[in-house]
């Protein structure tokens, strides 16, 4: 039997097509295709959400890993996945659930009211909310939004830890029922999304500088030697982000082999503390992730 859920951002073409309208790959999915993401399914010209109410992941954690480092600090936020992810990252950490496909995870169907229920047993354990992460959240779209939704009706925070990768409509609709987020600001040129993870720099700066305006966001870059570790770029991402406000928390991380990419050699220590020296010229809140 079908039962999936009817995605939210698409159009209906000819012969059948859909073009998706969740991220900025805006894919053109045949009768019985895939988009880039894995998870979202053209069934007879209708587009649908495969990995709704599917859950791979459920994890109490310190909010401070998510990382958020300057948003309720000292508490813990129930935290949820799912699969698949709209970015290629040879370097993906949750690869085994982020970089499959669906059928390949194991994985528990669920539905909203049983997440926030579940999320609000565990405020005697300090359980602030619910955080959407480990894949991507974005293709997760439907669940995440009637979920967040309805804990914000319950009082529990949401916080979405996010590449950014996503359209203006789908994320100025789910907003408002945001409280914090992370975002994955990957590097500050255009080869390296465009070369490595198969993206946008562009659309991953217009989602920071919405979301800004509406909640608290923290950014944070792997950095990965000869792709982004220049002090150049360094200065210049910092100096964007002091744009938007001086007060953004940036996390730099240690990137380490791993997945597809297992050729480059960790990130050395120097060049993090280096990088950190210059992005605090701009930002007042600079943290050190891995070293």
């Amino acid at each position: 039997m079908f039962d999936n859920k009817e995605a939210m951002y698409y159009e209906k073409l000819k012969e059948k097509k859909v073009l998706c309208l969740l991220c900025p790959h805006n894919c053109t999915i045949q009768d019985g295709e895939y988009g880039i993401c894995g998870v979202r399914q053209n069934n007879g010209g209708i587009l649908y959400s495969m990995n709704y109410g599917d859950m791979s992941s459920i994890v109490l954690d310190p909010i401070e890993k998510k990382p958020l480092s300057r948003f309720c600090s000292g508490s813990s936020i129930m935290s949820i996945g799912s699969v698949g992810c709209n970015l290629k990252c040879p370097y993906c950490q949750n690869y085994h659930i982020a970089r499959v496909k669906l059928q390949k995870v194991k994985t528990y169907h669920t539905n909203s009211e049983e997440v926030v229920d579940k999320a609000l047993s565990l405020r005697s354990q300090g359980n602030i909310g619910i955080a959407y992460t480990y894949n991507e959240p974005v293709i997760w779209y439907e669940f995440v939004f009637e979920t967040a939704r309805l804990a914000e009706e319950k009082g529990l925070m949401n916080v979405l830890v996010t590449n950014g990768y996503i359209e203006e409509e789908p994320l100025k609709n789910l907003l408002p029922y945001i409280d914090a987020m992370n975002i994955d600001l990957k590097a500050y040129n255009g080869r390296f999304y465009k070369e490595l993870v198969k993206g946008r720099l562009e659309n991953v700066k217009s989602t920071i500088r919405e979301s800004v305006k509406h909640c608290h966001v923290e950014i944070t870059t792997l950095i990965i030697p000869t792709w982004n570790d220049s002090t150049e770029e360094m200065e210049e991402m910092a100096k964007w982000l002091s744009s938007l406000s001086v007060d953004i928390p940036l996390h730099l991380s240690r990137y380490f082999p791993i997945f597809e990419m297992t050729d480059i050699p960790p990130t050395p220590r120097n060049t993090l503390l280096e990088l950190k020296r210059i992005a605090e010229r701009h930002l007042n809140y600079v943290y050190l992730g891995n070293v």
